[in-house]
């Protein structure tokens, strides 16, 4: 298969590593299922300072990526923020179907609340996010976490997510190159993730089926211009903001599916991760100062 002439040019620069303690771990996940996840966390702080935390779910069409995946933007995140961040290794088609890998991604968000105290965060400065099917899988989190009363979420960053298994949108059928991603590898995906099923698919595993979007967490959704799935994250946050989700948009413009992460040393890739990093951390941040001026207030009534 031909490689993206851009992404043949980039190929001998890696993005630089930033300086995290990270730990790897294995949990109990879904239906006593082992979980690996990897824990990463900014070594300027000292053990005791509690910080908010990101559970991070990686991309690869629902059959691919592991811990490594993302290993440096979770890095990058920890650092900038000053947040612990929880990768997950969730289970992956067609192996493991839906839902077996967003049951996962979920049981990781609980695990990280529940054991607030020995990770240091502050349960309820908490986020989800990934990108492409990872972001799919943060959506969907956040959906199942606010139907099952579970984590209540801070903020949830939607990266180029997958979010429609119908993948019969304009973009879809315009914005086509088999050597990134196309109609064809997204309907492989889907068809692997959801195995054979009757009738439409469940809104946890394809969220823009979700019928209700109402009292969600604060999202922030990155859409790349030319990306196959750019008008399914597009509607998904129109829908957002109608149900009275607060919702940031950023299309960045000229780029493919998955830009931001195949080539992140770019100067436009890099100003993109900027902008929605420091959106994840101003959200995270102001909750804390919201909880802390409304104990003032208690305080000095």
């Amino acid at each position: 298969m031909a490689m993206h002439p851009v992404l043949a040019r980039g190929l001998d620069k890696s993005p630089p590593m930033t300086p995290v303690a990270a730990t790897d771990r294995v949990i109990e996940g879904a239906d006593g299922q082992p979980l690996g996840v990897r824990i990463y966390r900014n070594a300027d702080l000292a053990a005791d300072v509690t910080t908010p935390a990101v559970v991070w779910f990686h991309g690869g069409g629902f059959v691919m990526g592991d811990l490594e995946t993302d290993d440096s933007l979770c890095r990058t995140i920890a650092e900038r923020i000053g947040a612990v961040v929880v990768s997950v290794d969730y289970r992956l088609a067609p192996e493991h179907p839906f839902p077996a890998g967003v049951e996962d991604c979920y049981r990781s968000l609980c695990w990280v609340a529940g054991h607030s105290a020995e990770l240091t965060v502050d349960p309820s400065r908490l986020a989800v996010g990934g990108t492409s099917a990872g972001g799919g899988l943060a959506a969907a989190v956040a959906l199942m976490t606010r139907d099952r009363g579970g984590p209540r979420l801070t903020f949830q960053f939607l990266g180029f997510p997958m979010l429609d298994d119908d993948a019969d949108t304009w973009s879809m059928r315009q914005h086509c190159d088999p050597r990134v991603w196309d109609a064809d590898a997204c309907r492989r995906s889907w068809a692997l993730y959801l195995g054979p099923i009757d009738g439409p698919p469940s809104p946890y595993a394809a969220p823009a089926r979700a019928p209700d979007l109402a009292d969600l967490a604060p999202a922030y959704v990155l859409v790349h211009e030319l990306d196959p799935l750019a008008d399914e994250d597009l509607a998904y946050a129109t829908r957002l903001r109608r149900a009275g989700v607060a919702t940031g948009v950023h299309v960045v413009p000229g780029v493919w599916h998955g830009f931001s992460a195949f080539v992140p040393w770019l100067p436009l890739a890099r100003r993109a991760t900027d902008r929605w990093i420091e959106a994840m951390g101003e959200a995270l941040d102001r909750d804390d100062r919201g909880r802390a001026e409304g104990r003032s207030n208690a305080q000095s009534g």
